[in-house]
């Protein structure tokens, strides 16, 4: 807790600094998916997250969303499985920042991941020892000072807070924390078109005109939109919605074959600032 109280007292102090910024760094320069590449192989990833690469496009997405090696980002819950956290962490660790919003103890469910996350930033101390972990749920907590973040990024949560009826409190949680110019990343299992959101809520697809929609609500504005996480083989009426495919394999060796040659689920990837 001293920790996280340190960084929120000092950079607090840097928000205010910056507050006149018309634009945030992140959002005025350009960076190559080259750049995250050589992050890939690094020796601490774990092996169940290398294997999805191909799927999630890493080097691409983070490019995309124009992280530089200076910027202090907020990736909302990374889960102990930490897929985009073993790359950013270390990377940031010595211009930027990387923290990572996760959960609080108001869903008892999530909470022995989360305590697993912290015992791997415990564990791991050579790579994550500058990683400063915040509370997350809907707009109850800071997750970071604010105006103080370059990049909030989030992969595949929409669904779960339209469920919840906290998406514009979340939204809000995220326009706080950023700079004026900050970026707001976001991927998600994209829905279709020809059902309302309502009718395809339980399989966790998310249309993307509605995510726009609801984002744009909170005052921030869609500045790009990305095909590199499309998959056109996703028909997107699974038995078991999204979780059908891998790598949840919801069926389990049901047509599991099947689902392993569509893949992971077509999913948009839209890049927000906050005016």
């Amino acid at each position: 807790m001293q920790k996280i109280s340190r960084y929120f007292r000092a950079a607090t102090g840097l928000a205010l600094m910056s507050s006149c910024l018309v634009l945030a760094q992140t959002s005025t320069q350009n960076i190559s998916a080259d750049t995250f590449r050589p992050l890939l192989s690094a020796p601490h990833r774990s092996q169940a997250n290398v294997v999805r690469d191909p799927y999630r496009h890493p080097a691409e997405t983070l490019a995309f969303f124009g992280i530089q090696a200076t910027s202090h980002v907020v990736e909302i819950l990374p889960g102990s499985s930490g897929y985009y956290m073993e790359i950013l962490a270390p990377w940031l660790k010595d211009k930027g920042g990387y923290i990572a919003a996760s959960r609080d103890d108001s869903l008892p469910q999530y909470v022995p991941d989360h305590q697993k996350l912290l015992q791997r930033l415990k564990d791991e101390a050579d790579v994550y020892s500058k990683v400063v972990v915040t509370q997350f749920r809907a707009n109850q907590h800071p997750i970071a000072p604010p105006g103080s973040a370059d990049v909030v990024i989030s992969f595949r949560n929409l669904h779960n807070w339209m469920e919840k009826n906290e998406l514009q409190e979340s939204l809000q949680a995220f326009y706080l924390a950023l700079k004026p110019g900050g970026v707001l990343g976001i991927v998600d299992h994209r829905g279709r078109t020809d059902q309302t959101q309502a009718e395809q809520m339980t399989s966790g697809y998310v249309r993307q005109d509605v995510a726009i929609a609801a984002i744009e609500q909170a005052g921030f504005k869609l500045q790009a939109s990305s095909e590199i996480n499309a998959n056109p083989k996703d028909t997107k009426d699974h038995p078991e919605g999204v979780w059908t495919l891998p790598p949840s394999y919801r069926m389990k060796e049901k047509d599991r074959e099947k689902y392993a040659a569509i893949g992971e689920s077509d999913r948009f990837t839209l890049r927000f600032i906050k005016p």
